[in-house]
C-alpha cells in the first residue's frame, strides 16, 4: 500500500531548499538522536496538504485507511481519541440528540459534553474489577432509548481500559430499532478489525467510533482515527473535528498513520497469527496462580487481588525486572502488549511475572466494597466546569458540587461528574484510587 504523507516527507526532507516557512527548527535538531525527526516536520507547504481541508496527499493516506477498516469515511486525528470524542459528540450536537452514556467514560468525553453544553443521560453498568470495567445491560439501554423523547444516541467505551468487549453487535440493533446512533469508544481497539474476526465497531454496526492507533499500533502517540459507517456523516468529519482541533497538526503524526495503513495491508493479519497463541500460552504457564480479565487477548489485566497479590507490588517487581506495565493499583495490573510486539517480549514478560509471582508476598485484603450509584446532579456540567472553583482535600468535599474533573489518566475514568454533588460513596471510591484532592465549585 502507497503511503503519500511519508513519501512527500521524505522527498522534501532531500531537497536542497531553504525552509523559509515554519517550523522554526527548519529542518535542524538541537539533539542528534532526535535530528532523522526534525528534517521530517514540516508544516503545510505547497504539496502537503492540508488536515481539515484534505485533498491531497492527506486525503489519499485517509482513503487507504477507510479502504482497510471497511468505513464510509475516515479522518485522521494528531490530537489523539479526544479529538474524535469531540468531533462525534458535535455531530449529535448538530442532529438534535440527547446523548445516552454509560458511565465508564473517558474524562475526555466529559470535557467534550462541558464545551458542546451537553446535559448527559448515564447508564450505570454492572462493575467488576472496580469503576475501570462493567457491563452494559442490553435492557438498561433499551429502557433508555425507549423513554427519550428525542431523537437519542448511545455512547459507550469498547474495549474498555481492562479490555472488555461489549456486545456491540447487538447494541448496534437496538439503536437501529429506536432510530439511535451508537457511538463507541475504540480508542484501545484499532487492531480488532484484523483478528481472526473483525469486532471492529464499525464492522459491527457502530455509526461513529474512534480508535486511537497509538495504543494498540506502530503510531506515535496522539496518532487516531475516526470512523463512520454513514454515508451522510463522511463529509462532516472534517468540520467538526476543525471545531477543536489544532491548525498545526503534526505531520509527524500523520505520517506515522500513513505507515500504518502499511503495516496493516502487509503484516498485520500474520502478526496477530503469531502472536495469539504466544498470548495464550503465557496466560495458560500461570494457570492456577493467577486469574486474568476476559476481553481482548492484547490486554493483559491480571486480577492481582483475586489471585492473592497486590497489583502494586507485582507492579513494581515486574519493573525491578525490566518491565513497565500499562497501569496497577492493588486489585490489578495491566499489561498492553500488541500485534508489533517482538516474538522474543512474551518470553520475556513472562519470565518477569514468573519472578514477580514468585518474590510476591501473599495479601488478602480487597478493595472496601462499595456501591456506585449515581450522585445528585445539581447543575449542568459545563455550568460546572467552568464556574470559579477550587482544590480542597477529597475528606471535606461531602456535599459539595463537583468542578471540572481530575482525574489521574490512566485510567481517567470519572467517579463524580462536574456538576453532581460529590457524596460519602464518592469520598470511599475516591479514596480506594488514592485520589487525595478534588475540584469544587467555590462556595
Amino acid at each position: 500500500m502507497d503511503t503519500p504523507i511519508y513519501d512527500f516527507l521524505r522527498q522534501y526532507a532531500g531537497l536542497d531548499i531553504l525552509r523559509a516557512h515554519m517550523p522554526g527548527h527548519k529542518g535542524g535538531s538541537p539533539a542528534a538522536g532526535l535530528a532523522e525527526a526534525f528534517r521530517l516536520d514540516i508544516t503545510e507547504i505547497s504539496g502537503a496538504d492540508s488536515l481539515f481541508e484534505a485533498d491531497g496527499i492527506i486525503a489519499d493516506s485517509e482513503r487507504n485507511t477507510a479502504s482497510l477498516y471497511g468505513s464510509a469515511g475516515s479522518a485522521f486525528s494528531a490530537g489523539g481519541s479526544t479529538l474524535c470524542i469531540q468531533a462525534m459528540l458535535a455531530v449529535m450536537k448538530q442532529e438534535g440528540r440527547r446523548v445516552i452514556a454509560a458511565r465508564n467514560v473517558h474524562r475526555a468525553f466529559l470535557n467534550a459534553a462541558a464545551l458542546l453544553g451537553l446535559d448527559v443521560q448515564w447508564l450505570l453498568p454492572r462493575y467488576s474489577s472496580g469503576i475501570l470495567s462493567g457491563e452494559l445491560l442490553l435492557s438498561d439501554a433499551e429502557e433508555a432509548l425507549a423513554a427519550s423523547d428525542k431523537p437519542a444516541c448511545l455512547y459507550i467505551t469498547s474495549p474498555d481500559y481492562t479490555g472488555r468487549l461489549a456486545d456491540v453487535a447487538a447494541l448496534a440493533e437496538l439503536c437501529r430499532r429506536y432510530r439511535a446512533r451508537l457511538l463507541v469508544d475504540n480508542a484501545h481497539g484499532a487492531h480488532l478489525a484484523f483478528m481472526p474476526r473483525n469486532i471492529h465497531p464499525v464492522a459491527l454496526g457502530a455509526d461513529l467510533c474512534c480508535d486511537s492507533a497509538h495504543k494498540m499500533l506502530p503510531a506515535l502517540t496522539g496518532a487516531a482515527v475516526l470512523h463512520t459507517s454513514r454515508e451522510e456523516y463522511a463529509p462532516v468529519l472534517k468540520q467538526a473535528m476543525s471545531i477543536f482541533g489544532s491548525t498545526s497538526p503534526s505531520y509527524l503524526i500523520m505520517a506515522s498513520l500513513d505507515l500504518c495503513n502499511r503495516y496493516i495491508a502487509e503484516n498485520i493479519r500474520s502478526d496477530i497469527a503469531a502472536t495469539l497463541p504466544r498470548l495464550a500460552e503465557l496466560k495458560n504457564s500461570f494457570d492456577g496462580r493467577l486469574l486474568f480479565a476476559e476481553g481482548d487477548p492484547f490486554h493483559i489485566t491480571v486480577r492481582a487481588a483475586e489471585s492473592g497479590f497486590c497489583g502494586k507490588e507485582l507492579a513494581q517487581l515486574l519493573r525491578q525486572n525490566g518491565v513497565e506495565c500499562e497501569y496497577a493499583d492493588d486489585e490489578l495490573v495491566i499489561l498492553l502488549m500488541s500485534p508489533f510486539s517482538a516474538a522474543g517480549d512474551f518470553g520475556r514478560l513472562r519470565a518477569a511475572l514468573e519472578s514477580a509471582v514468585s518474590g510476591a508476598s501473599r495479601y488478602d485484603k480487597s478493595r472496601p466494597a462499595f456501591r456506585l450509584k449515581l450522585p445528585k446532579m445539581a447543575c449542568a456540567i459545563r455550568e460546572a466546569a467552568f464556574a470559579p472553583a477550587e482544590e480542597i482535600a477529597v475528606e471535606k468535599a461531602e456535599g459539595r458540587i463537583c468542578a471540572s474533573v481530575k482525574v489521574p489518566c490512566p485510567p481517567a475514568v470519572p467517579i463524580a461528574v462536574s456538576g453532581e454533588v460529590i457524596d460519602r460513596n464518592c469520598i470511599e471510591i475516591f479514596r480506594a484510587y488514592g485520589i487525595k484532592t478534588v475540584l469544587v465549585l467555590k462556595n
